[in-house]
């Protein structure tokens, strides 16, 4: 089979499915990205492509997300349309995410072949992350705003043949005459990669012996450091966890920059922010700002956690949650529905209010002076993770049956024994 894949930072959501379609060595494959420097995949076509255009820095705020989608649609339209010309490549199915608009002008490029696309996040006034946080006073534009961004889902539902949702919770957010053209299944973790290491140890600088299981670690995930994934409220229960347990060192990972929600108005952003309102109520020297670290490492950091902190509004549930499941990490994560639908308070995890530093401190205190009554929860975890979520068995299973469900007998993938 020929297949397409279309995502702006490539792989995005399709790392694992094109490997594994590479790897059976039955399928010709390229992948349309505007990432300058993709990774490489041997036997993958990689094509890079422009937008058509950009909108100006003084772009009407309401049409701004339409109009740079539209640009990118066009740049990606043409870039496809190219590849058949130059290297005779038509795909069989084109698989790409929906939400910067790349797959907009596909059918008029080829109106006869199938597309798959990814919903990712549709954006409502209530539910989501405008209007969560009282520390960020809701506009009286937000409502437009936030429907505004909708116009590229709302246009690309016509576009593809089916769409996929990676959780229920996601699904949900989107109308109602959305759902009986989308299936909902997690792009997959590998659980069989992703599994506990009582041996594990992370090296760090300032430590003159490497961290075990045997030590008192506590960490935290999130790509950057921002409000949308708590990290203003890790900061504030801070200053409670180091003092009740001074044997205990935090390790953070994640960088200085903004993926979601707005920016802090603080020079050295929202780090900078919470080191001037709780600093001085720190002990820095068991504090680890760690960055952004290769994969590897935050394995090996998940692996030695004993307690694992997951903080998030209501939004997009992160893969590293997930990933910390599968290693059987001990979890605390904030209590919203889209949490929810991975973690059930005392059996896969533990839940705490959003808002409350104070109730995420005590529980987290808890778990790391006794571990004990709380050894159960890892190994659930990752058997939710086995069960519901595990890319081998469960969704790619699920992704080729899709596919296969849109292209021709003749062209069907064999499904995984």
């Amino acid at each position: 089979m020929k297949l397409l894949f279309v995502h702006q930072n490539m792989p995005g959501q399709y790392r694992e499915i094109v490997q594994w379609l590479l790897a059976t060595g039955d399928h010709e494959i390229a992948f349309l990205t505007q990432r300058r420097k993709p990774p490489q995949f041997d036997g993958l076509r990689t094509v890079i492509y422009k937008p058509h255009h950009v909108p100006g820095k003084d772009a009407y705020g309401l049409s701004r997300v339409w109009e740079e989608a539209t640009g990118a649609g066009f740049g990606a339209a043409m870039a496809a349309r190219k590849l058949e010309r130059d290297e005779g490549f038509k795909p069989d199915i084109i698989v790409g995410h929906v939400g910067w608009g790349e797959l907009t002008f596909f059918k008029q490029v080829w109106p006869d072949v199938p597309i798959i696309g990814y919903f990712e996040y549709y954006y409502n006034r209530h539910g989501g992350l405008v209007g969560f946080d009282p520390e960020e006073p809701v506009s009286d534009h937000a409502p437009f705003l936030m429907q505004a961004r909708n116009a590229v889902p709302l246009a690309n539902i016509e576009t593809v043949d089916l769409g996929q949702c990676p959780t229920l919770w996601q699904r949900d957010r989107f109308p109602a005459s959305f759902h009986d053209r989308m299936y909902v299944c997690h792009d997959g973790i590998r659980a069989d990669r992703l599994v506990p290491d009582p041996e594990a140890s992370l090296s760090l600088g300032r430590l003159d012996r490497p961290l075990t299981r045997a030590d008192e670690v506590i960490t935290y995930v999130a790509r950057n450091l921002e409000k949308t994934r708590g990290f203003h409220v890790l900061m504030r229960a801070l200053p409670r966890i180091l003092r009740e347990r001074p044997e205990a060192r935090v390790l953070i990972i994640g960088g200085n920059e903004v993926s979601y929600g707005g920016k802090s108005q603080t020079p050295g952003g929202l780090r900078a922010e919470m080191e001037r309102e709780v600093g001085q109520d720190i002990d820095w020297s068991r504090l680890h700002f760690l960055g952004q670290i290769p994969y590897r490492e935050f394995q090996r950091l998940v692996q030695l956690s004993r307690c694992h902190i997951y903080l998030t509004m209501p939004f997009v549930l992160s893969w590293s949650l997930m990933e910390a499941m599968a290693m059987q990490a001990t979890i605390v994560a904030s209590d919203v529905l889209p949490v929810r639908e991975a973690i059930t308070h005392g059996e896969t995890g533990l839940l705490v209010d959003f808002h409350d530093p104070e109730a995420l401190a005590h529980q987290v205190v808890e778990v790391v002076a006794q571990p004990g009554p709380f050894a159960h929860l890892g190994p659930a975890a990752r058997a939710h993770i086995l069960e519901h979520h595990d890319f081998l068995t469960r969704c790619l299973p699920e992704h080729l049956r899709r596919i296969n469900t849109l292209v021709p007998a003749a062209r069907k993938i064999e499904l995984p024994s």
